[in-house]
């Protein structure tokens, strides 16, 4: 059986008397205020909906303060409590029970119940699909009041991670969210345009919020959003990138948050047809990337070179596998045994999405044309991009964030039954480790399983996973206790406060 609960939390930080103690003490002086953060979004893609797809930073986390999910993201373990206090498991890891904050109210008062979270997440499940809900809907169903049951189709070791962040709780039967109604750690007070003003709800189950209010600002553009934290108009700017980060870095009024492992940005190959599909072939455009260089340029310094493997961040990643470098006599010789067309020019589609990605393109480009590869870089707007390109196109940028779960890319991006498959990869033994990954239970069968699922990815998978770009937040000195973890880690900002 499996269990997770706060006394296993608080004991990997604070001792347990002393959470209580703080708990006790409630703020402090000094810890009080109003928190200015900016993130990036766009008018066009403003969305309230908690179930959508939030595809700005500001929606995203103006929705991560006022509704609460399931699990948040965690350190090691890499999932806590937040909604949900404890989980426990079947033999099979097939039926899931969820046991809710005692006490969890919304921002109205009413008590949050178990019918309200199987209605939130068999809507977030209508809408989004599997990949946000990972059970089927006739698989969500409440055990009384205070207790909600997960059924999977077949043995899954991952779902309290995979309801990680998105599984956000809504009163039962609201569609209307110009005036969401929440349990999370602050409430909404007002909104216009992507910009919003939270306050503390002192009502909260988890611990008191030390803010009195976070007001959040939309950027359309990075520049915009780190000239506003440069000249001091906001207290925070959010996932800015690391040519502001290097940019702040010599100021002593500002601080620059680095986080590991936030963003893996890497090259799609198709591998069930046209000019990539065979292996030789993508293992020559591995060969091929000078992986230190892409990140020194693309990344500006701030990250780290891959290994052709996403989930970087996972406890389990295979450090083993010796480290892919540039060899460029290998992969030529490994393209002419595919005889591969290097008469032929060949795209390469990419999106200005993530820092650094078209960069890293155009970069890539340049390196392969040293084993005889000919690629035209193609900017496409993000739109056009995941209507037209995203999961047809033989070669195309992507980026993941949140990559501290091997297992996790592994089910939604590389099993053949995927929908969500971005490189075409059907390969019967990595669909079979990676079930007996999932079914595993108990700690040696999932560490054989999953060290050979990263093997089959490195050595014949349709990734070129070429380098892990840092997360760059920028802040005024006066902001404690901001979020340090990778990828929508960063969201998490009701510990943080100002100091006097």
């Amino acid at each position: 059986m499996t269990i997770m609960n706060r006394r296993r939390i608080l004991g990997t930080g604070l001792g347990f008397g002393a959470a209580l103690a703080l708990a006790a003490c409630g703020r402090g002086p000094g810890e009080t205020g109003t928190l200015r953060v900016g993130a990036l979004g766009k008018v066009s893609a403003l969305q309230q909906d908690p179930h959508a797809n939030l595809s700005n930073d500001s929606d995203f986390l103006i929705a991560s303060l006022i509704f609460d999910p399931l699990t948040v993201p965690g350190a090691d373990p890499t999932v806590r409590p937040r909604l949900a206090t404890s989980w426990v498991t079947d033999p099979d890891q097939r039926r899931w029970v969820f046991t809710l904050a005692e006490g969890a109210t919304f921002h109205d008062g009413s008590r949050v119940t178990a019918d309200d979270v199987v209605w939130s997440l068999r809507r977030l499940r209508q809408i989004g699909g599997e990949s946000k809900v990972p059970v089927p809907p006739e698989g969500i169903t409440a055990d009384g009041p205070g207790r909600v049951v997960l059924t999977a189709a077949a043995p899954n070791s991952q779902i309290p991670l995979l309801v990680r962040l998105m599984t956000f709780t809504v009163k039962q039967g609201t569609t209307d969210f110009t005036k969401p109604v929440g349990s999370g750690p602050f409430r909404l007070e007002s909104y216009r345009q992507g910009n919003a003003r939270l306050v503390r709800n002192d009502a909260w189950h988890g611990h008191t919020p030390r803010l009195e209010a976070i007001e959040i600002t939309m950027f359309e553009s990075v520049d915009a959003l780190s000239n506003a934290v440069l000249g001091g108009q906001i207290d925070l700017a959010s996932n800015v990138g690391a040519i502001a980060g290097r940019t702040a870095a010599g100021r002593g009024d500002l601080q620059v948050i680095r986080r590991p492992d936030d963003t893996a940005v890497a090259i799609a190959m198709r591998t069930a047809d046209g000019p990539f599909a065979d292996p030789r072939v993508r293992t020559a455009l591995r060969l091929a990337a000078d992986r230190d260089a892409l990140v020194a340029q693309a990344f500006s310094g701030f990250g780290t070179v891959a290994n052709d493997i996403l989930g970087t961040g996972d406890p389990q990643y295979a450090k083993d596998i010796p480290l892919r470098r540039r060899d460029a006599d290998r992969a030529r010789a490994l393209l002419a045994e595919a005889r591969f067309d290097t008469g032929a020019t060949y795209q390469l589609v990419t999106k200005e999405e993530a820092p650094g990605e078209a960069e890293s393109a155009r970069l890539f480009a340049v390196q392969a044309r040293d084993i005889g590869v000919k690629l035209e870089v193609v900017v496409q707007d993000s739109g056009t991009f995941y209507d037209r390109t995203w999961l047809h196109a033989p070669l195309y940028t992507v980026n993941w964030g949140t990559n501290d779960s091997v297992l996790f890319y592994a089910a939604k991006l590389m099993s053949s039954t995927s929908n969500r498959n971005e490189t075409a990869f059907a390969d019967t033994e990595f669909d079979a480790t990676t079930t007996a990954a999932l079914a595993a239970s108990n700690p040696g069968d999932y560490a054989r399983a999953i060290e050979a699922v990263q093997r089959i990815q490195h050595d014949r998978g349709g990734y070129l996973v070429w380098g892990m770009a840092d997360g760059i937040d920028i802040a005024s000195t006066r902001v404690k206790d901001l979020p340090t973890l990778g990828g929508f880690g960063r969201v998490q900002l009701e510990r943080a406060w100002l100091a006097s």
